[in-house]
């Protein structure tokens, strides 16, 4: 956690959405001694965040009321739109705060969607920023996460040191929408990889090499990759990665599935001429609908050692 963390002027934080991700993440602000108040639809995910220090509300505008700051951290782009405007008579978000609350969003949505909800942010008279996360639960209870930001320069200031608590690595990726688009293109190169690597290992099974030994080379050759050196989807040559764990997640497979379905989207919205991303989209939507939506997206390497030739 960062030595500089701690309240700013965004001391009393409104935290929506406390799952895996969200639940640790508001843990280390209260730690930091920020003011939160925690909501969740979900009430197990409720009483796990009170379990462990965090100060819970029964609705989100109760949250949201007094805060300087409204962070969300949903599911999908059509709940933070939804929550931003409000549905089914209530009002939303950016109607029951206060002027000029930062909206900090830090879900994983995509690009459009981002800049749509920022836009919408701004003309109610509030700021906007764009925070989604790299370092899946476990570096959201260290809290080393990485941020990639999309915001007004000044905006990114202003909201920076509330990141460092949660996070060792905050970056400025540019306006609003650009940490989405950072996440999209980065997550891309981690989904193609991982099948990649995976599909070295399962040759490297057939051609009669261990795999400490494609690990030793590749890992200090051109093969070197995070697939590869962190997240090793065969167990020995990393302890620390899912694989030694029988592929407990991590990053689940269904996350890497839904993420690869935003850089698809993004893909086809810029026109981009891509051929892997697409066909990475596909590899993980067939793996997380047949059985591997909830292990470790390393898992892949099960499916493609399943399904090749004996």
């Amino acid at each position: 956690m960062s030595e500089t963390s701690g309240p700013g002027n965004l001391g009393h934080v409104a935290f929506l959405g406390l799952g895996h991700m969200g639940g640790p993440m508001a843990v280390n602000l209260v730690k930091a001694g920020y003011t939160v108040a925690g909501f969740d639809v979900v009430p197990a995910a409720l009483d796990a965040a009170r379990d462990h220090g965090v100060p819970t509300v029964a609705t989100p505008a109760e949250a949201v009321n007094g805060a300087d700051v409204v962070l969300t951290m949903f599911p999908g782009g059509q709940h933070v739109l939804s929550a931003y405007r409000g549905n089914g008579g209530q009002p939303g978000l950016l109607e029951v705060a206060a002027p000029d609350t930062m909206f900090l969003d830090c879900s994983t949505i995509n690009v459009d969607e981002a800049r749509e909800a920022s836009a919408l942010a701004v003309a109610a008279g509030h700021r906007a920023v764009d925070a989604p996360v790299s370092g899946g639960v476990v570096g959201a209870e260290a809290g080393t996460l990485t941020f990639m930001v999309g915001a007004l320069p000044e905006d990114f200031d202003t909201v920076r040191p509330l990141l460092e608590v949660m996070g060792k690595r905050v970056v400025h990726c540019g306006d609003h929408g650009a940490g989405q688009a950072a996440k999209v293109c980065n997550n891309l190169i981690l989904g193609v990889s991982m099948i990649a690597v995976s599909e070295a290992f399962v040759l490297g099974e057939k051609l009669g090499l261990t795999h400490q030994a494609l690990f030793d080379v590749a890992s200090a050759a051109s093969g070197q990759c995070w697939a590869l050196t962190t997240n090793c989807p065969v167990p020995g040559p990393v302890p620390t990665s899912p694989a030694n764990r029988d592929y407990q997640p991590g990053f689940a497979g269904a996350l890497m599935a839904k993420d690869l379905k935003l850089a698809l989207n993004a893909l086809q919205g810029t026109g981009v001429a891509a051929r892997m991303g697409p066909l990475a989209s596909e590899i993980y939507d067939t793996f997380a609908a047949e059985g591997g939506a909830g292990r470790d997206f390393s898992a892949i390497i099960t499916d493609i050692r399943d399904k090749s030739a004996h």
